[in-house]
């Protein structure tokens, strides 16, 4: 049931960021003149196809739903009716046709605009920022951060939940900020400032920053309760169920979740004997921890499993967030803006070797991504489809050929030269782009596998 739900939610966030996507071709070539003969989500066979007259733009819903396409007249691709000849999209002026290619990818993020506005309006429930214990040696520690610190703004923009605190924080560094003033009120209603320090091999990735920066939030003491379980991860396979409490891992009595968790992260790849209890009888079981990768090359056991917690803690540690429709506009533009950006400069990172390409993510992690997200409600999936569109915007207009970006570089260059280049130019170097772009998609779907095998 597990993977029909992620295949479900997969399918619905990539029908609804392709159609949003190759709207945006069809309107303004709709808008500007061009005729449209296919307006097609997916690829391959059709399931589906309504026209309502023969001269009309047919509508298709393909078998392979991993993208989709606008089919323009066009004398490229074939013989051309003298009646359609004005309405080919070849013949327009190539600012007619970079606005048409250059739609696709704008409708994307304005799509992520629209969804980043509702989640806004709409409201959610976050966690309290409010730092748990700060470890030694990390940036936090260095800007004097405390437990119990609640961090009420950074560089005066207010962040009334830990993601929008963790949000502020990564979009100044990303930006180019290494000194960043966090507010904060202390266990004893102090209000006082921290100063963060940061360098540039600080920020070589999210993961490194999240690394470097020592944030966690605060948790209260949590009974080692076993909650939802991963249908692929070693506790569901060892016969670990929803409720079980951990009493003992090999001869160590097992006091709290944090301690379990520690304690699980220490063997990756070593098998553990563990004593539970399971309706009020203890019992054994075997239970191996997959190793796991981390950004800073640390290897580190899961089990893929969360703890359970109760609802009145869960209450106490929760605060609810929301922005008038008003206030949600400028805020929806910010939060597109800072991940364009990061978009951006983590590929400029991964192309010049200071970032990982483990980075990249392929089909089944964004497949497992909106099975989770859905899971957790109706505006984390929405907040996970407004991420995507993000990516397939600022992607799609890299200038790579094959992709929109490379279309609009060939535009560029036509404007610049007079005149436009060669079919015979372009077809060489849409073969190199396809080249690059499949090369991408086996090392994404190669990483994916990698971490679903771990």
């Amino acid at each position: 049931m597990e993977t029909l739900h992620t295949l479900f939610y997969f399918s619905v966030a990539i029908a609804v960021l392709v159609a949003f996507h190759e709207l945006g071709h069809f309107w303004v070539a709709r808008l500007t003149g061009v005729k449209v003969i296919r307006f097609s989500i997916g690829f391959g066979k059709k399931l589906w196809a309504y026209q309502k007259a023969p001269e009309q733009t047919e509508f298709v819903v393909s078998a392979i739903p991993l993208g989709g396409y606008v089919k323009m007249v066009d004398e490229r691709e074939g013989e051309v009716v003298a009646a359609d000849l004005p309405y080919a999209f070849n013949r327009q002026s190539v600012g007619v046709r970079t606005l048409i290619v250059a739609a696709g990818p704008v409708f994307n993020l304005i799509l992520a605009v629209i969804l980043f506005w509702v989640v806004m309006v709409v409201g959610e429930t976050g966690l309290k920022p409010v730092l748990g214990e700060v470890t030694t040696g990390t940036l936090a520690a260095e800007a004097g951060f405390q437990a119990g610190d609640q961090i009420i703004s950074v560089n005066q923009k207010p962040t009334p939940t830990w993601a929008m605190a963790l949000d502020a924080l990564f979009s100044l560094a990303i930006d180019g900020q290494r000194d960043i003033v966090v507010d904060v009120i202390t266990r004893d209603d102090q209000k006082q400032f921290r100063a963060l320090v940061l360098t540039d091999g600080d920020v070589q990735s999210p993961e490194v920053l999240n690394e470097r920066l020592g944030l966690k939030p605060f948790l209260p003491v949590i009974k080692p309760i076993i909650g939802k379980l991963m249908e692929d991860g070693s506790a569901k396979q060892a016969g670990l169920q929803t409720g079980d409490l951990i009493v003992r891992a090999d001869d160590q009595p097992i006091e709290d979740w944090q301690q379990w968790v520690d304690y699980i992260q220490a063997k990756p790849d070593v098998e553990i004997n563990v004593t539970l209890e399971r309706n009020e009888v203890q019992t054994q079981i075997k239970l191996t921890p997959r190793k796991e990768e981390q950004a800073d090359g640390k290897v580190v056991g899961k089990i893929g499993a969360g703890v359970e917690i109760p609802e009145a803690m869960m209450r106490d540690l929760q605060v609810e967030y929301s922005l008038s429709p008003l206030e949600a506009i400028p805020a929806a533009f910010e939060k597109t803006w800072f991940y364009s950006l990061s978009t951006v400069k983590m590929i400029g990172k991964m192309f010049v070797g200071s970032a990982s390409v483990k980075n990249l993510s392929g089909p089944i992690s964004i497949a497992q991504y909106a099975g989770q997200s859905a899971e957790m409600g109706f505006t984390a999936f929405l907040k996970f489809l407004g991420l995507i569109s993000v990516s397939l915007g600022v992607l799609n207009l890299l200038p790579v050929p094959v992709l929109d970006g490379g279309h609009l570089l060939f535009y560029a260059l036509e404007v610049i030269k007079g005149s436009p280049v060669s079919d015979r130019v372009q077809m060489v170097f849409q073969q190199m782009g396809m080249l690059v772009l499949m090369s991408l998609m086996a090392l994404a779907l190669f990483l994916d596998l990698d971490r679903l095998f771990q």
